[in-house]
């Protein structure tokens, strides 16, 4: 049997008559930027995430990097974020001017570990960017206890998290903004590059519209230095119809997820962990394993595809060596990133194939 870690080809067919219709009526309208797609989706993924307001962005990087300026991050100021995450948590830091600084993560949930933040913290500290990492959120309300009380912004990086929930609050919507990522193998991903960003204050919805298309309320009037990082129409048409599939989506990847919960008891590895105040969406199925390498030869030997997220922390890649930061420095995540590997996980599999992996996996690791 082959298991494809992803599967988009699946998943266009499941909603392929609604997503022609809705891509071929944009291309028949000749409306393609900022109309009637973008502003509904807007509403409509607003909605979804429990916040009054949402802004269509051209990808979940720039979601971040405008979040950042509608905050006034800019030069010599810091922002502390987790060293285990992908970099473009980092990237968005650093295109306003600001520092990135790391801290490392829970070794249950992979989310940033809080209690580490409040040692970071400095004079030039302007905001945390926690980042809801593999489908699951971090501990909101001491992180944002200490953003109220050292008056720091929050940015809630939730590329990985659409619809997953803490205390019942959804992703994205319990700081002072949320960026998601609609990168196609997203829970909620586009046929290209997408972003949005979630807020519940005014002044900064409206600083993201003008940020998002060249600083300008009315057209050739720029009010701002802006940037070009609009959500197209046909993206956003077809994120609609997909916002409508995304309970459903996320539901039976909790359903896979609980298969190899269940199907992996006791073999010699260590499955995710869900932290009880939260709902997990299963992004990623993450297990940690002893000699990775052969492992995964072992899986690809088998047909099933395995992917690891991420090989280096931001710490150690080497467009952020100036950062100082030395081996060690980062414990968890150090060991994490050995042993961590991503298994086939999306609402399209089939029970055979979670069983067939689950099987696999324990005639190997025991």
């Amino acid at each position: 049997m082959k298991v494809a870690f992803d599967a988009l080809e699946r998943a266009y067919g499941s909603i392929e008559d609604e997503a022609n219709e809705a891509a071929l009526r944009v291309l028949r309208s000749g409306k393609y930027i900022l109309r009637e797609n973008v502003k509904l989706f807007e509403q409509e993924f607003a909605e979804f995430c429990g916040a009054r307001y949402a802004v269509g962005i051209s990808s979940g990087t720039e979601a971040l990097h405008l979040a950042l300026v509608a905050c006034g991050i800019g030069q010599g100021d810091e922002v502390i974020t987790t060293t285990h995450t992908y970099i473009a948590t980092a990237f968005a830091i650093s295109y306003t001017g600001a520092r990135p600084v790391l801290v490392d993560v829970d070794p249950e949930s992979y989310t940033i570990d809080v209690e580490q933040i409040k040692e970071v913290i400095t004079s030039k500290t302007r905001a945390i960017m926690p980042v809801h990492l593999c489908g699951q959120c971090a501990d909101m309300d001491p992180l944002l206890e200490l953003a109220q009380k050292y008056k720091l912004r929050v940015i809630e990086d939730a590329a990985q998290a659409h619809g997953a929930t803490y205390k019942g609050q959804t992703a994205g919507s319990m700081g002072n903004i949320g960026c998601f990522s609609f990168y196609p193998v997203k829970n909620l991903g586009a046929c290209g590059d997408g972003g949005a960003v979630i807020t519940n204050d005014k002044d900064l919805f409206e600083k993201l519209r003008m940020l998002r298309y060249m600083g300008q309320k009315v057209k050739y009037t720029n009010l701002v230095i802006g940037y070009q990082q609009r959500l197209d129409e046909i993206q956003a048409a077809i994120l609609r119809v997909k916002l409508k599939h995304l309970p459903d989506w996320n539901e039976k990847r909790c359903q896979w997820a609980r298969l190899y919960d269940q199907l992996l008891t006791g073999v010699d590895g260590i499955q995710p962990k869900t932290k009880e105040y939260n709902k997990h969406v299963y992004h990623l199925y993450v297990i940690r394993v002893e000699e990775r390498d052969s492992f995964r030869s072992n899986l690809e030997k088998h047909g099933i595809e395995t992917q690891i997220h991420y090989p280096k922390a931001i710490h150690q890649q080497p467009a952020y060596s100036s950062l100082g930061y030395s081996a060690g420095a980062f414990p968890v995540t150090e060991e994490l990133i050995k042993k961590i590997v991503s298994l086939p996980m999306h609402p399209h599999l089939t029970e055979d194939e979670v069983k067939y992996v689950a099987q696999t996996i324990r005639e190997i690791l025991n």
